[in-house]
């Protein structure tokens, strides 16, 4: 039976099952990130998305397009990439995140909306436990966070999603303090919600 894929009830998992046994399915949803109908786009990067979480190795052959979608100003392409592509560094043998560190990192400051700049948030913690050479460096790009252009209630939210991310490697981290501190400045921010994430942070790291 062929999966519905403009059903926005359609079943996730069972799309991504689906894919991992067909491959010519697979591709079909690779490229439907790239679809002008939402819904098709949405349930495919849902279900790429799952299979990138649990079978990161079937994706990775497909580097390259996942990175196109970080290209141009559709929001909707670089939010399916974003989290595709740090479930994918944890098979990433070829080190080409690296060689991608600055193009996928400069969406903190993306010019059309602060949305990827969250979605790239939520997903560093995977990348950082991934890529523990690059840990510094993404602290270093979160820290610097107040440098984009976004409005400052927008960086707040932000900071919220910056904050977990801290939360998946501070106990590796190098810059631990300076995390802190950054931690602290959260306490007096204007969004509620990362105030609370900060006050979280702190009663469980703060020594």
């Amino acid at each position: 039976m062929k999966l519905d894929l403009t059903n926005k009830n359609v079943d996730i998992e069972t799309v991504a099952k689906a894919a991992l046994k067909d491959k010519e399915f697979l591709l079909e949803l690779i490229e439907n990130l790239k679809s002008k109908k939402e819904t098709v786009r949405h349930n495919s990067s849902q279900a790429l998305n799952l299979i990138s979480k649990e079978n990161p190795d079937i994706l990775y052959p497909h580097w390259d397009f996942f990175f196109s979608l970080l290209d141009g100003d559709n929001t909707y392409w670089k939010c399916s990439g974003i989290p595709i592509i740090a479930n994918l560094t944890r098979v990433d043998n070829k080190n080409q995140f690296e060689k991608n560190f600055e193009k996928y990192y400069s969406l903190l400051d993306d010019k059309k909306s602060f949305i990827p700049a969250a979605y790239l948030a939520r997903s560093s913690g995977t990348i950082a436990r991934s890529k523990p050479n690059l840990r510094a460096k993404i602290t270093k790009k979160f820290l610097r966070i107040d440098e984009t252009h976004h409005h400052p209630q927008r960086r707040d939210l932000v900071k919220g999603d910056i904050i977990e991310a801290f939360d998946e490697y501070f106990e590796e981290a190098e810059d631990k303090r300076e995390i802190i501190e950054f931690v602290k400045e959260q306490l007096k921010c204007d969004s509620p919600k990362t105030r609370k994430i900060a006050a979280k942070f702190l009663e469980k790291w703060e020594r």
